[in-house]
């Protein structure tokens, strides 16, 4: 089942992250403490068993952790680990003891429905992880899955909200997670290649036991009525992974939207990923994608510092309006998730090679900030809620947005068709503010090609469930547009895009008006190419906007 040489190409080439994700919390593990020697058993019917001698239990505790060895993982590369690594995870969350794992071990995990549930701190120290994904019985359930002990349950007595409530009436055991819903509300109706229907009005937010909610992440939506409501009590300790040399054998399946979800998912507050390292191989010719190596889903302030992640390769299928489109796969996936941060992390791939697939995605987010990344990509797909990006450094993808809030740009170079994109597909909307400091813009990492600033297109023609914005006020400070590389008639770089190019005079009607820019403020702005900065190549569309420099 498994090649010698491939496995020796993956130990050779280490020493030298929403999308279908599994719901399943925990696996059935049966633990005692008998006489006999501590192993791991699979019953007929597939259920694991553990069993922990007495004096090995008094050696766990007594230092205070339990390593994949000491229940029978073996780390030559060749035996599946996959159920010993599963069973060591249930016996310490049950003893609440610390997991880590042998420097020097390679653990091989099969593609067998599994999942080792993560509920106390685990070190994967310099180990070498081999996940196989040629040939995997359930590829929504992540190999690894960060818990919370705590569980959801039903919130009484709320029956509306307004977008920007300060309080709710109610008290809680603890600070909370809140999750609504309005199913007969549909937001994010998706426009082009990929069209869809929309999904159910859903907002995620912070509310403390006296019922303030977190300002700093606001309710986004009015609720007229609350078709289900639950709250979630946040663990209040961090819990720490650290360290892991993963590598994914990548899945040999159709080109189509089968997402595979087999990495680490996270869903508890306050989680601390350092150090960890993920590489891709046996990437073809054909394959199914990725819904993130790192999937962040129902839970706030995770952060990943000092981490190396991979890009996948990109392949094509058809999408929901018949024509081929390019699939999105994804290292990183968060999903309502608040507070997330990406601290000096970066991707094995060259950031400006475009047969590998942006970094990451998101959708209903809050607070997303990359500071020191170097990434292929930013994304947010179903509207974000205040993001920033800092001292980083993004490829090929750029930044593409839509959401509300403040979008922050600081300290950064982009080298993106566009500096900023606002996705088209869901009405190229920003409800709020966008501020660019300090930054280097290289259109297109130095193709030919007419460069602006911020990029989409809203025709006025489709309902995508929400008023469409652009950002009401853009504020640009010390920005060098590198221009270098561009056609002969180059008139210089815009401002804006041209968002509707039949939007040209006071003739064309909007079914669903989309609501402009308001002011752009320009202080020291310097262009490569000596050409001036222009509004638009559609001057009528932004006649209106106000200009001003400092």
């Amino acid at each position: 089942m498994k090649s010698i040489l491939l496995l020796l190409g993956i130990i050779v080439s280490l020493t030298g992250l929403g999308f279908g994700q599994s719901t399943n919390m925990q696996e059935d593990v049966s633990i005692t403490s008998k006489g006999r020697k501590t192993e791991v058993r699979m019953s007929s019917r597939g259920n694991l068993s553990v069993n922990v001698a007495p004096k090995d239990a008094q050696m766990f505790q007594s230092r205070g952790w339990v390593g994949y060895d000491d229940l029978g993982a073996r780390g030559d590369g060749v035996a599946d680990d996959f159920d010993v690594i599963v069973a060591t995870h249930a016996y310490a969350n049950r003893q609440g003891l610390s997991v880590k794992a042998n420097d020097d071990a390679i653990y091989y995990l099969s593609g067998k429905k599994r999942t080792a549930i993560i509920q106390t701190d685990t070190d994967f120290g310099k180990a070498i992880f081999i996940i196989d994904d040629r040939d995997v019985e359930d590829r929504t359930a992540q190999v690894f899955m960060v818990s919370s002990t705590l569980r959801p349950y039903k919130l009484e007595g709320i029956s509306s909200l307004k977008r920007n409530q300060a309080k709710l009436d109610v008290t809680l055991p603890a600070t909370s997670l809140i999750t609504v819903n309005d199913a007969s509300v549909r937001r994010y109706i998706r426009f082009g290649p990929n069209q869809n229907n929309g999904a159910p009005q859903t907002d995620i937010f912070i509310v403390d036991k006296s019922g303030n909610v977190d300002m700093d992440a606001p309710i986004i939506w009015d609720f007229d009525q609350i078709t289900d409501i639950t709250a979630l009590p946040m663990d209040e300790a961090t819990l720490t992974i650290r360290g892991g040399k993963f590598t994914t054998i990548a899945n040999q399946a159709e080109s189509k939207y089968t997402y595979y979800s087999r990495g680490i998912g996270i869903k508890r507050s306050n989680v601390l990923v350092d150090g960890l390292e993920h590489r891709v191989t046996g990437e073809g010719d054909h394959g199914a994608p990725y819904g993130g190596f790192i999937n962040v889903s129902e839970c706030a302030y995770v952060t990943v510092q000092n981490s190396l992640l991979t890009g996948h390769k990109t392949y094509q299928t058809i999408g929901s309006a018949g024509v081929s489109v390019s699939m999105g796969t994804y290292d990183i996936s968060l999903g309502r998730a608040l507070n997330v941060s990406f601290v000096n992390c970066s991707q094995t791939n060259d950031i400006n090679d475009t047969q590998y697939w942006g970094l990451m995605g998101s959708n209903y987010c809050k607070n997303l900030i990359l500071d020191r990344c170097v990434f292929s990509r930013f994304d947010a797909h179903m509207g974000v809620a205040n993001a920033t990006v800092k001292n980083s450094i993004l490829g090929h993808q750029g930044i593409n947005a839509i959401g509300s809030g403040t979008f922050l740009l600081e300290n950064s170079t982009v080298y993106g068709r566009n500096l900023i994109n606002l996705r088209s597909d869901y009405g190229s909307t920003w409800e709020g503010e966008l501020i660019i400091r300090n930054t280097v813009f290289v259109p297109a990492a130095g193709r030919n090609v007419r460069a602006s600033l911020i990029s989409g297109s809203n025709s006025g023609q489709h309902d995508f469930g929400y008023i469409c914005y652009m950002p009401e006020r853009i504020r640009i400070e010390n920005l060098r547009i590198e221009d270098y590389n561009h056609p002969e008639d180059y008139q210089g770089p815009a401002i804006f895009g041209n968002f509707n190019p039949q939007m040209v005079d006071e003739g064309y009607k909007e079914a669903y008006p989309y609501i402009l820019t308001k002011e752009v403020v320009l202080e020291n702005v310097e262009v490569y190419s000596g050409n001036d900065l222009r509004v638009s190549d559609n001057p009528f569309m932004f006649r209106n906007v106000r200009i001003s420099s400092e």
